[in-house]
Protein backbone atom coordinates (compact mmCIF):
# COMPACT_ATOMS: atom_id res chain seq x y z
CA UNK A 1 0.00 0.00 0.00
CA UNK A 2 1.17 3.61 -0.73
CA UNK A 3 2.13 6.30 1.70
CA UNK A 4 -0.06 9.07 1.61
CA UNK A 5 1.45 12.36 1.99
CA UNK A 6 -0.46 14.88 4.56
CA UNK A 7 -0.26 18.80 4.87
CA UNK A 8 -0.83 20.05 8.22
CA UNK A 9 -0.39 23.81 7.28
CA UNK A 10 -2.20 23.60 4.21
CA UNK A 11 -6.02 23.36 5.23
CA UNK A 12 -6.79 25.92 2.23
CA UNK A 13 -5.47 25.86 -1.39
CA UNK A 14 -2.54 28.04 -1.52
CA UNK A 15 -1.97 27.45 -5.45
CA UNK A 16 -4.79 25.51 -7.09
CA UNK A 17 -3.75 24.00 -10.76
CA UNK A 18 -7.42 22.29 -11.60
CA UNK A 19 -9.77 24.30 -12.65
CA UNK A 20 -13.86 25.46 -11.90
CA UNK A 21 -16.96 23.25 -12.42
CA UNK A 22 -17.54 25.99 -15.74
CA UNK A 23 -14.83 24.67 -17.28
CA UNK A 24 -15.36 20.81 -16.92
CA UNK A 25 -19.23 21.16 -17.72
CA UNK A 26 -17.78 23.73 -20.54
CA UNK A 27 -15.30 20.66 -21.49
CA UNK A 28 -18.24 17.76 -22.16
CA UNK A 29 -20.60 20.20 -24.16
CA UNK A 30 -18.00 21.39 -26.41
CA UNK A 31 -17.67 18.30 -27.83
CA UNK A 32 -21.94 18.48 -28.62
CA UNK A 33 -22.75 19.06 -32.24
CA UNK A 34 -25.76 21.14 -33.03
CA UNK A 35 -25.67 22.20 -29.58
CA UNK A 36 -25.50 26.09 -28.02
CA UNK A 37 -24.80 27.59 -24.42
CA UNK A 38 -26.53 30.26 -22.45
CA UNK A 39 -23.97 31.39 -19.88
CA UNK A 40 -25.70 32.92 -17.11
CA UNK A 41 -22.72 34.74 -15.92
CA UNK A 42 -20.54 37.49 -15.90
CA UNK A 43 -18.21 37.93 -19.09
CA UNK A 44 -15.42 36.32 -17.92
CA UNK A 45 -16.97 33.33 -17.58
CA UNK A 46 -17.60 33.56 -21.38
CA UNK A 47 -14.08 33.07 -21.84
CA UNK A 48 -13.87 29.88 -19.79
CA UNK A 49 -16.28 28.47 -22.00
CA UNK A 50 -14.42 29.62 -25.12
CA UNK A 51 -11.48 28.00 -23.63
CA UNK A 52 -13.17 24.30 -23.58
CA UNK A 53 -14.05 25.07 -27.62
CA UNK A 54 -10.49 25.74 -27.62
CA UNK A 55 -9.47 22.54 -26.16
CA UNK A 56 -11.27 20.41 -28.73
CA UNK A 57 -10.10 22.36 -31.56
CA UNK A 58 -13.13 24.26 -32.69
CA UNK A 59 -13.15 27.47 -34.36
CA UNK A 60 -15.41 30.53 -33.69
CA UNK A 61 -17.71 29.98 -36.72
CA UNK A 62 -18.90 26.66 -35.29
CA UNK A 63 -19.43 27.97 -31.73
CA UNK A 64 -22.54 29.32 -30.53
CA UNK A 65 -22.07 31.26 -26.81
CA UNK A 66 -24.73 33.48 -25.50
CA UNK A 67 -23.26 35.32 -21.80
CA UNK A 68 -26.28 37.35 -20.53
CA UNK A 69 -22.57 39.67 -19.10
CA UNK A 70 -24.54 40.29 -15.45
CA UNK A 71 -23.12 43.60 -13.47
CA UNK A 72 -23.19 44.64 -9.76
CA UNK A 73 -26.41 45.58 -10.29
CA UNK A 74 -28.27 42.32 -11.72
CA UNK A 75 -26.20 40.18 -8.65
CA UNK A 76 -28.19 42.25 -6.25
CA UNK A 77 -31.59 42.64 -8.15
CA UNK A 78 -32.04 39.41 -9.70
CA UNK A 79 -31.81 39.04 -13.68
CA UNK A 80 -34.28 36.16 -14.38
CA UNK A 81 -35.47 38.48 -17.53
CA UNK A 82 -32.14 38.82 -18.75
CA UNK A 83 -31.66 35.23 -18.90
CA UNK A 84 -35.13 34.62 -20.01
CA UNK A 85 -34.12 37.58 -22.90
CA UNK A 86 -31.14 35.74 -23.67
CA UNK A 87 -32.56 32.04 -24.12
CA UNK A 88 -35.51 33.49 -26.49
CA UNK A 89 -32.49 35.28 -28.61
CA UNK A 90 -30.82 32.50 -28.64
CA UNK A 91 -33.15 30.12 -29.32
CA UNK A 92 -34.00 32.35 -32.88
CA UNK A 93 -30.50 32.98 -33.66
CA UNK A 94 -28.77 29.51 -33.17
CA UNK A 95 -31.11 27.71 -34.50
CA UNK A 96 -29.99 24.36 -32.67
CA UNK A 97 -31.74 21.64 -31.39
CA UNK A 98 -30.11 21.73 -27.87
CA UNK A 99 -29.27 24.89 -26.08
CA UNK A 100 -27.33 24.05 -22.59
CA UNK A 101 -28.18 26.98 -20.19
CA UNK A 102 -25.50 27.12 -17.68
CA UNK A 103 -25.56 29.11 -13.96
CA UNK A 104 -22.41 30.34 -12.86
CA UNK A 105 -21.50 30.98 -9.29
CA UNK A 106 -23.20 34.83 -10.20
CA UNK A 107 -26.25 32.26 -10.33
CA UNK A 108 -25.42 31.08 -7.04
CA UNK A 109 -25.24 33.55 -5.34
CA UNK A 110 -28.62 35.38 -7.20
CA UNK A 111 -30.26 31.96 -5.99
CA UNK A 112 -31.58 31.84 -9.68
CA UNK A 113 -34.11 28.84 -10.04
CA UNK A 114 -32.15 28.04 -13.77
CA UNK A 115 -34.70 25.12 -13.73
CA UNK A 116 -37.68 26.41 -13.59
CA UNK A 117 -37.35 29.42 -15.99
CA UNK A 118 -36.35 26.80 -18.44
CA UNK A 119 -39.22 24.48 -17.75
CA UNK A 120 -41.48 27.73 -17.90
CA UNK A 121 -39.80 28.67 -21.34
CA UNK A 122 -39.64 25.40 -23.30
CA UNK A 123 -43.09 25.63 -24.81
CA UNK A 124 -42.24 28.90 -26.17
CA UNK A 125 -38.97 27.67 -28.46
CA UNK A 126 -37.91 25.22 -30.37
CA UNK A 127 -34.01 24.05 -28.78
CA UNK A 128 -34.73 21.51 -25.64
CA UNK A 129 -33.55 23.25 -22.93
CA UNK A 130 -30.86 21.73 -20.20
CA UNK A 131 -30.20 23.48 -17.12
CA UNK A 132 -27.34 22.95 -15.38
CA UNK A 133 -25.56 25.23 -12.11
CA UNK A 134 -22.19 25.01 -13.09
CA UNK A 135 -20.62 27.45 -11.05
CA UNK A 136 -17.25 27.12 -9.20
CA UNK A 137 -18.87 26.63 -6.27
CA UNK A 138 -20.11 23.38 -7.04
CA UNK A 139 -16.73 22.00 -7.48
CA UNK A 140 -13.62 21.89 -9.75
CA UNK A 141 -13.14 21.06 -13.34
CA UNK A 142 -13.18 17.42 -12.36
CA UNK A 143 -16.88 17.17 -10.26
CA UNK A 144 -17.79 19.76 -13.54
CA UNK A 145 -16.63 17.11 -16.13
CA UNK A 146 -18.93 14.92 -14.11
CA UNK A 147 -21.92 17.26 -14.02
CA UNK A 148 -21.46 17.94 -17.65
CA UNK A 149 -21.73 13.77 -18.69
CA UNK A 150 -24.63 13.34 -16.10
CA UNK A 151 -26.48 16.15 -17.94
CA UNK A 152 -26.31 13.93 -20.86
CA UNK A 153 -28.63 10.87 -19.07
CA UNK A 154 -31.66 12.02 -20.17
CA UNK A 155 -31.02 12.39 -23.67
CA UNK A 156 -30.31 8.33 -24.03
CA UNK A 157 -33.28 6.18 -25.17
CA UNK A 158 -33.66 2.51 -23.45
CA UNK A 159 -33.62 0.13 -26.28
CA UNK A 160 -34.08 -3.80 -26.86
CA UNK A 161 -32.08 -4.47 -28.77
CA UNK A 162 -28.24 -3.88 -28.90
CA UNK A 163 -24.84 -3.80 -31.06
CA UNK A 164 -23.43 -6.90 -30.40
CA UNK A 165 -19.64 -5.32 -30.83
CA UNK A 166 -19.79 -1.77 -29.89
CA UNK A 167 -18.81 0.37 -27.62
CA UNK A 168 -19.35 4.11 -25.80
CA UNK A 169 -16.12 5.29 -24.84
CA UNK A 170 -16.69 8.47 -22.37
CA UNK A 171 -14.33 11.53 -21.13
CA UNK A 172 -11.83 11.20 -23.13
CA UNK A 173 -10.65 14.77 -23.05
CA UNK A 174 -10.22 13.88 -19.43
CA UNK A 175 -6.85 13.42 -20.24
CA UNK A 176 -3.83 16.10 -19.71
CA UNK A 177 -2.02 14.78 -23.10
CA UNK A 178 -1.98 18.13 -25.04
CA UNK A 179 -3.18 16.00 -27.81
CA UNK A 180 -5.67 13.99 -26.01
CA UNK A 181 -7.45 13.21 -29.29
CA UNK A 182 -4.96 11.56 -30.34
CA UNK A 183 -5.44 9.08 -27.57
CA UNK A 184 -8.74 8.74 -28.60
CA UNK A 185 -7.50 7.93 -32.42
CA UNK A 186 -5.76 5.50 -31.23
CA UNK A 187 -8.92 3.34 -29.18
CA UNK A 188 -11.01 3.60 -31.74
CA UNK A 189 -8.20 2.71 -34.43
CA UNK A 190 -7.99 -0.39 -32.30
CA UNK A 191 -11.22 -1.58 -32.23
CA UNK A 192 -11.61 -0.74 -35.43
CA UNK A 193 -9.08 -3.35 -36.08
CA UNK A 194 -11.00 -5.92 -33.81
CA UNK A 195 -13.73 -5.14 -35.84
CA UNK A 196 -15.47 -3.34 -32.17
CA UNK A 197 -17.95 -0.14 -33.44
CA UNK A 198 -17.79 2.93 -31.70
CA UNK A 199 -21.15 3.37 -30.92
CA UNK A 200 -20.50 7.46 -29.16
CA UNK A 201 -17.99 9.05 -27.85
CA UNK A 202 -19.15 10.77 -25.11
CA UNK A 203 -18.14 13.87 -25.97
CA UNK A 204 -16.02 14.56 -28.86
CA UNK A 205 -17.91 15.09 -32.45
CA UNK A 206 -21.04 13.88 -30.73
CA UNK A 207 -24.10 14.48 -32.68
CA UNK A 208 -27.46 14.67 -30.26
CA UNK A 209 -28.64 11.13 -32.87
CA UNK A 210 -25.62 9.27 -31.80
CA UNK A 211 -26.19 10.13 -27.77
CA UNK A 212 -29.36 9.24 -28.23
CA UNK A 213 -28.38 6.00 -29.53
CA UNK A 214 -25.39 5.15 -27.15
CA UNK A 215 -28.06 2.44 -25.01
CA UNK A 216 -27.53 0.24 -27.98
CA UNK A 217 -23.64 -0.28 -27.70
CA UNK A 218 -22.41 -3.38 -25.59
CA UNK A 219 -20.28 -1.75 -23.09
CA UNK A 220 -18.57 1.65 -22.17
CA UNK A 221 -15.20 2.31 -21.85
CA UNK A 222 -13.90 4.94 -19.57
CA UNK A 223 -10.31 6.53 -21.20
CA UNK A 224 -9.96 8.54 -17.53
CA UNK A 225 -9.29 7.18 -13.80
CA UNK A 226 -10.95 10.74 -12.67
CA UNK A 227 -13.97 11.20 -13.69
CA UNK A 228 -16.87 9.30 -15.80
CA UNK A 229 -18.14 6.23 -13.24
CA UNK A 230 -20.97 7.99 -11.84
CA UNK A 231 -22.35 8.34 -15.73
CA UNK A 232 -20.79 4.90 -16.23
CA UNK A 233 -22.67 3.18 -13.52
CA UNK A 234 -26.03 4.83 -14.35
CA UNK A 235 -25.76 3.56 -17.57
CA UNK A 236 -25.38 -0.06 -16.31
CA UNK A 237 -27.91 0.56 -14.48
CA UNK A 238 -30.56 2.30 -16.03
CA UNK A 239 -29.81 0.60 -20.10
CA UNK A 240 -27.45 -2.25 -18.99
CA UNK A 241 -24.53 -1.17 -20.69
CA UNK A 242 -21.53 -2.58 -18.24
CA UNK A 243 -18.15 -0.84 -17.78
CA UNK A 244 -15.41 -2.44 -18.70
CA UNK A 245 -12.09 -2.19 -18.04
CA UNK A 246 -12.36 0.10 -15.87
CA UNK A 247 -9.97 -1.29 -12.86
CA UNK A 248 -6.97 -1.27 -14.79
CA UNK A 249 -4.02 1.04 -15.95
CA UNK A 250 -5.03 3.12 -18.98
CA UNK A 251 -2.27 1.40 -21.96
CA UNK A 252 0.48 3.90 -21.12
CA UNK A 253 3.99 1.93 -22.14
CA UNK A 254 4.64 -1.92 -23.12
CA UNK A 255 2.77 -3.96 -20.37
CA UNK A 256 -0.07 -1.55 -19.27
CA UNK A 257 -0.96 -1.47 -23.29
CA UNK A 258 -0.48 -5.29 -23.44
CA UNK A 259 -2.76 -5.86 -20.71
CA UNK A 260 -5.36 -3.07 -21.83
CA UNK A 261 -5.31 -5.34 -25.38
CA UNK A 262 -6.05 -8.76 -23.59
CA UNK A 263 -9.04 -7.71 -21.64
CA UNK A 264 -10.29 -6.04 -24.45
CA UNK A 265 -9.82 -9.68 -26.49
CA UNK A 266 -10.81 -11.40 -23.64
CA UNK A 267 -14.32 -9.23 -23.56
CA UNK A 268 -14.92 -9.22 -27.07
CA UNK A 269 -13.83 -12.73 -27.85
CA UNK A 270 -11.23 -11.50 -30.17
CA UNK A 271 -8.30 -13.11 -28.25
CA UNK A 272 -6.13 -13.88 -31.77
CA UNK A 273 -6.53 -10.55 -33.82
CA UNK A 274 -5.13 -8.63 -30.15
CA UNK A 275 -2.03 -10.98 -29.86
CA UNK A 276 -1.28 -9.85 -33.45
CA UNK A 277 -1.35 -6.44 -32.32
CA UNK A 278 0.56 -6.93 -29.50
CA UNK A 279 3.52 -8.91 -30.96
CA UNK A 280 4.33 -6.13 -34.29
CA UNK A 281 3.53 -3.24 -31.52
CA UNK A 282 5.94 -4.68 -28.92
CA UNK A 283 8.83 -5.74 -31.81
CA UNK A 284 8.10 -2.06 -33.65
CA UNK A 285 8.83 -0.71 -29.67
CA UNK A 286 11.49 -3.04 -29.77
CA UNK A 287 13.59 -2.40 -33.32
CA UNK A 288 13.61 1.63 -32.87
CA UNK A 289 14.44 1.53 -29.22
CA UNK A 290 17.49 -1.19 -30.59
CA UNK A 291 18.86 1.77 -32.87
CA UNK A 292 17.98 4.81 -31.63
CA UNK A 293 17.93 4.52 -27.88
CA UNK A 294 20.87 2.23 -26.98
CA UNK A 295 21.79 4.66 -24.00
CA UNK A 296 18.06 4.46 -22.46
CA UNK A 297 18.37 2.42 -19.17
CA UNK A 298 21.96 3.33 -18.29
CA UNK A 299 21.03 6.76 -18.56
CA UNK A 300 17.78 6.62 -16.74
CA UNK A 301 18.19 3.61 -13.59
CA UNK A 302 17.81 4.21 -10.21
CA UNK A 303 16.54 8.02 -11.48
CA UNK A 304 14.65 9.21 -8.84
CA UNK A 305 11.63 11.32 -10.29
CA UNK A 306 8.53 12.77 -8.82
CA UNK A 307 5.52 12.35 -11.00
CA UNK A 308 3.01 14.65 -10.96
CA UNK A 309 -0.30 14.34 -13.03
CA UNK A 310 -3.70 13.35 -13.12
CA UNK A 311 -4.97 9.55 -12.08
CA UNK A 312 -5.64 9.18 -16.12
CA UNK A 313 -1.70 9.54 -17.34
CA UNK A 314 -0.03 9.46 -13.74
CA UNK A 315 -1.44 5.48 -13.03
CA UNK A 316 -0.31 4.47 -16.37
CA UNK A 317 3.26 5.79 -16.30
CA UNK A 318 4.21 4.51 -12.89
CA UNK A 319 4.78 0.75 -14.27
CA UNK A 320 6.65 2.42 -17.69
CA UNK A 321 9.07 4.38 -15.28
CA UNK A 322 9.75 1.73 -13.02
CA UNK A 323 9.99 -1.45 -14.90
CA UNK A 324 10.28 -0.14 -18.24
CA UNK A 325 13.26 2.93 -18.22
CA UNK A 326 13.99 1.43 -14.42
CA UNK A 327 13.29 4.55 -12.55
CA UNK A 328 11.98 5.09 -9.07
CA UNK A 329 8.80 7.04 -8.52
CA UNK A 330 9.10 8.13 -5.38
CA UNK A 331 6.76 10.77 -5.45
CA UNK A 332 3.57 10.10 -7.30
CA UNK A 333 1.34 13.57 -6.87
CA UNK A 334 -2.71 12.92 -8.08
CA UNK A 335 -4.65 16.15 -9.04
CA UNK A 336 -8.10 14.33 -8.74
CA UNK A 337 -9.00 11.81 -5.83
CA UNK A 338 -11.46 9.14 -7.09
CA UNK A 339 -11.73 5.88 -5.02
CA UNK A 340 -11.20 4.08 -8.41
CA UNK A 341 -7.97 6.07 -8.78
CA UNK A 342 -7.09 5.50 -5.33
CA UNK A 343 -7.65 1.64 -5.58
CA UNK A 344 -6.03 0.60 -9.12
CA UNK A 345 -2.88 2.90 -7.86
CA UNK A 346 -2.94 1.51 -4.41
CA UNK A 347 -2.45 -2.40 -6.43
CA UNK A 348 -0.31 -1.29 -8.76
CA UNK A 349 1.88 -0.22 -6.48
CA UNK A 350 1.66 -3.33 -4.50
CA UNK A 351 2.29 -5.37 -7.54
CA UNK A 352 5.73 -3.45 -7.85
CA UNK A 353 6.58 -3.31 -4.78
CA UNK A 354 6.88 0.12 -4.08
CA UNK A 355 6.41 2.21 -1.44
CA UNK A 356 6.23 5.73 -3.07
CA UNK A 357 4.81 8.62 -1.24
CA UNK A 358 1.42 9.38 -2.73
CA UNK A 359 -0.81 12.81 -2.03
CA UNK A 360 -4.40 13.14 -4.44
CA UNK A 361 -5.84 16.43 -4.80
CA UNK A 362 -3.06 18.38 -5.15
CA UNK A 363 -2.62 21.89 -5.21
CA UNK A 364 0.83 24.33 -6.61
CA UNK A 365 1.42 24.96 -3.05
CA UNK A 366 1.47 21.06 -2.34
CA UNK A 367 3.28 19.98 -5.38
CA UNK A 368 6.33 22.62 -4.77
CA UNK A 369 6.63 21.90 -0.79
CA UNK A 370 6.60 17.99 -1.68
CA UNK A 371 9.06 18.92 -4.61
CA UNK A 372 11.50 21.13 -2.33
CA UNK A 373 11.29 18.52 0.82
CA UNK A 374 12.09 15.27 -1.05
CA UNK A 375 15.23 14.04 -2.21
CA UNK A 376 14.41 13.52 -6.08
CA UNK A 377 17.18 13.42 -9.57
CA UNK A 378 13.63 14.71 -11.60
CA UNK A 379 10.74 15.77 -11.99
CA UNK A 380 7.78 14.26 -14.66
CA UNK A 381 4.58 16.36 -15.47
CA UNK A 382 3.70 19.56 -17.41
CA UNK A 383 5.28 23.27 -17.63
CA UNK A 384 4.11 24.15 -14.16
CA UNK A 385 6.18 21.65 -12.16
CA UNK A 386 9.17 22.54 -14.53
CA UNK A 387 9.36 25.48 -13.50
CA UNK A 388 8.70 24.72 -9.86
CA UNK A 389 11.39 22.07 -10.07
CA UNK A 390 13.46 25.08 -11.05
CA UNK A 391 12.57 27.04 -8.30
CA UNK A 392 13.90 24.46 -5.88
CA UNK A 393 17.31 22.88 -7.65
CA UNK A 394 15.92 20.12 -9.42
CA UNK A 395 18.10 20.08 -12.63
CA UNK A 396 15.62 17.86 -14.52
CA UNK A 397 12.33 18.14 -15.52
CA UNK A 398 9.96 16.21 -18.06
CA UNK A 399 7.36 18.19 -19.69
CA UNK A 400 5.00 16.00 -21.12
CA UNK A 401 1.82 17.39 -19.83
CA UNK A 402 -0.46 19.78 -20.47
CA UNK A 403 -0.50 22.58 -20.04
CA UNK A 404 3.00 22.29 -22.09
CA UNK A 405 5.51 24.84 -23.31
CA UNK A 406 6.34 22.23 -26.40
CA UNK A 407 5.69 23.53 -29.48
CA UNK A 408 2.99 20.96 -31.22
CA UNK A 409 2.47 20.48 -34.98
CA UNK A 410 1.52 17.32 -35.26
CA UNK A 411 -0.93 15.03 -32.71
CA UNK A 412 0.96 12.62 -30.55
CA UNK A 413 -0.73 9.65 -28.83
CA UNK A 414 0.63 8.35 -25.54
CA UNK A 415 -1.52 5.52 -25.38
CA UNK A 416 -0.13 2.25 -26.91
CA UNK A 417 2.86 1.17 -28.46
CA UNK A 418 3.56 4.96 -30.50
CA UNK A 419 2.41 6.38 -27.90
CA UNK A 420 5.37 5.22 -25.63
CA UNK A 421 7.68 6.25 -28.05
CA UNK A 422 6.61 9.71 -28.45
CA UNK A 423 7.09 10.03 -24.01
CA UNK A 424 10.47 8.15 -24.81
CA UNK A 425 11.21 11.07 -27.60
CA UNK A 426 10.03 14.37 -25.20
CA UNK A 427 11.79 12.06 -21.85
CA UNK A 428 15.12 11.93 -23.91
CA UNK A 429 14.87 15.46 -25.54
CA UNK A 430 14.57 17.05 -22.18
CA UNK A 431 17.12 15.28 -20.38
CA UNK A 432 19.69 16.41 -22.98
CA UNK A 433 18.61 19.90 -22.68
CA UNK A 434 19.05 19.66 -18.81
CA UNK A 435 22.68 18.68 -19.22
CA UNK A 436 23.52 21.10 -21.82
CA UNK A 437 25.61 23.78 -20.95
CA UNK A 438 24.15 27.54 -20.34
CA UNK A 439 27.54 29.10 -19.15
CA UNK A 440 29.30 28.93 -22.68
CA UNK A 441 30.87 31.55 -24.06
CA UNK A 442 30.46 31.71 -27.30
CA UNK A 443 33.07 34.17 -28.33
CA UNK A 444 35.88 32.53 -26.23
CA UNK A 445 35.58 29.50 -28.30
CA UNK A 446 36.55 30.85 -31.59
Amino acid sequence: MYDELTFDQCKDSKDPIVGCALEGVASVIAGIKNASVVIHSPQGCAATVGSAYDAHEIDFTQRKIGCTRLFESDVIMGASNKLKKLIKDADSTFNTKVIFVLGTCAADIIGEDMEGICRDLQSSVNARLIPIMAGGFRGNGYDGLNIGLNSLLPFIKKVEIRNKKSVNIIAPQANLNPTWWADLEWVTDILKSLDIEVQTVLSRDLSIEDLENAGVATANIILSHDVGYEFAEEMSSVHGVPLILDDIPLPIGLKNTERWLRCLGDYFNVNDKVEEIIKKGENMVTDILRKRALMMIPRYHNCRIALSADATMGIGLVRMLFEELEMIPEAILIRSNTPEARKILGDELKSLGLDSKVAFEVDGYQIKKVLKDMDVDAVLGSAWEKYMAEEVGIKIAFDILSPTNMDVYLDRAYFGYKGMLNILEIIANDWERAYRSKEIDAEKCI
